[in-house]
């Protein structure tokens, strides 16, 4: 069984299309700054005609066992966690098979989680306890998050986006998890939700979902605090964590919540709460659970006083989130992907604790330890091999008209067979997988972009 167990490796794909909120926001004619500012986004990346889920995760799986060198014989247990639905029945992990077959590996264990937004967690959980189980045989195990989050014209379409993040796990690693420091909250609400299988776009209650979302918070760390308590036998505060990660629907739901984790430490006497705080926030005492969430005024001043500390705790894990969207599975870790970019060389020894939340409605507060691990599996070497920079520095914005003319085609084409994308992949990058056609009988068919050749109209690019 293995000691230390968590990430060793990680690589995050995201569309090379994208959309500024700015520009958005004076399409839609909303008032300004109410995407930029009132949600905290910057840019929202989309999937064109030509990727889907399956192709980002083919991509971003092949590029992370290609740049860190591991070869696919060595992969024991694969999981995805998704909430696009692509098929009732056949998992995406099913489809990402054809990499390892083509190395003759298919001895690869797990399939799809699925519940909103947690699914990444639950997949990631369920890798780890793999490794540091009986069952276990020595191999890595490999979790996919892949979303593309869509939304019907309205208010909730600029908290869309689109990723795919792939996790290598193994002892040993420089990402490691506290394994007893985690406390879930796990529910019945219908705060979001895709009954509906016609259609790609969800229900939303988007007051419920944001006080889904907070208790589910306080909740997770209530029990968070406990077992820390527990084991280490002292008071937990936010103190006790260096970072902590959040997963994103919107930027502004992320200053709320970590709002929320100093009211809930002034709200228990935690140490780490001065007197300036405590002459703030003591008019919101006596208030019951309920009348908190509903409280604008300890909205505004719980963001105030915990702004300093939002601004060293918080802020370097929220670069990806804002500049790409909601990613929903994938969000969470394109949030720890952000910190890494970021922080990387100051990371040692030190704690971070992550909160991941699904509508529905399922949650778990966990805790990581860093360590700036040997290479290939270092802070720094996955930090140069995600290259955030040049992602976000080589993509293309389409003007708003554009990319609502793209979700009309995909509406179009959600649920439907028999058809031929345009097969441009002019704007992919080398090496990624991309949507050819989807024949008859709906079976799905993928290429790869070649690293020299463009392709597009007329070329053909390589197969699998």
């Amino acid at each position: 069984m293995g000691k230390n167990v968590g990430i060793l490796a990680m690589d995050i794909y995201f569309p090379p299309t994208c959309v500024q909120q700015e520009a958005l926001e004076a399409h839609d004619g909303a008032s300004k700054g109410k995407y930029t500012i009132g949600l905290g986004q910057d840019c929202m990346a989309f999937c064109s005609e030509v990727e889907d889920v399956i192709s980002m995760s083919l991509t971003v799986v092949a590029f992370l066992l290609e740049k860190y060198g591991v070869d696919p014989k060595q992969i024991g247990r694969l999981e995805v966690g998704s909430e696009t639905v692509i098929d009732k029945s056949k998992s995406i992990k099913t489809f990402i098979m054809q990499i390892f077959e083509a190395s003759g590996n298919t001895d690869i264990e797990g399939v799809d989680s699925t519940n909103a937004c947690y699914g990444g967690t639950a997949a990631l959980f369920n890798c780890v306890n793999w490794v540091e189980s009986a069952s276990w045989d020595g191999r890595y195990g490999l979790v996919v998050c892949t979303d593309s989050a869509v939304y019907a014209e309205g208010p909730a379409r600029p908290t869309g986006g689109a990723a795919a993040i792939a996790l290598l796990i193994g002892p040993d690693a420089p990402i490691a998890f506290e394994s007893k420091l985690r406390g879930s909250h796990m529910a019945h609400a219908y705060d979001f939700y895709k009954p509906n299988l016609a259609s790609e776009y969800p229900v939303v209650d988007g007051k419920l979902s944001q006080t889904c979302y907070l208790t589910a918070l306080d909740t997770c760390y209530k029990y968070f605090c406990h077992k820390f308590e527990k084991f280490e036998g002292k008071q937990f505060s936010v103190d006790d964590a260096e970072y902590f990660v959040f997963h994103s629907p919107y930027n502004k739901l992320v200053q709320k919540s970590f709002a929320r984790l100093i009211f809930n430490d002034f709200v228990r006497s935690a140490s780490s709460v001065d007197e300036t705080a405590k002459e703030n926030l003591s008019p919101f005492a006596a208030l019951t659970g309920d009348e908190s969430y509903q409280s604008r005024d300890l909205e505004k001043v719980s963001q105030q006083v915990a702004k300093p500390v939002y601004d060293a705790k918080v802020q370097p894990t929220t670069l990806v989130p804002k500049q790409v969207g909601n990613m929903y599975t994938a969000s969470l870790y394109a949030a720890l992907v952000s910190l890494i970019h970021s922080k990387h060389s100051t990371l040692n020894h030190k704690r971070v604790v992550l909160f991941s939340y699904g509508s529905g409605l399922t949650s778990t507060m966990f805790s990581l330890r860093l360590h700036e691990g040997k290479h290939p599996f270092s802070l720094l070497n996955m930090a140069n091999i995600m290259d955030i920079d040049g992602k976000l520095k080589s993509r293309h914005e389409f003007i708003p008209e554009k990319f609502i003319e793209t979700l009309k085609l995909m509406e179009h084409r959600y649920g439907a067979k028999d058809f031929v994308t345009s097969k441009d992949c002019s704007l992919l990058t080398p090496g990624t997988y991309y949507l050819t056609e989807v024949d008859t009988m709906y079976r799905r068919f993928y290429s790869k972009k070649p690293k020299e050749a463009l392709c597009g109209n007329g070329e053909v690019a390589n197969g699998l």
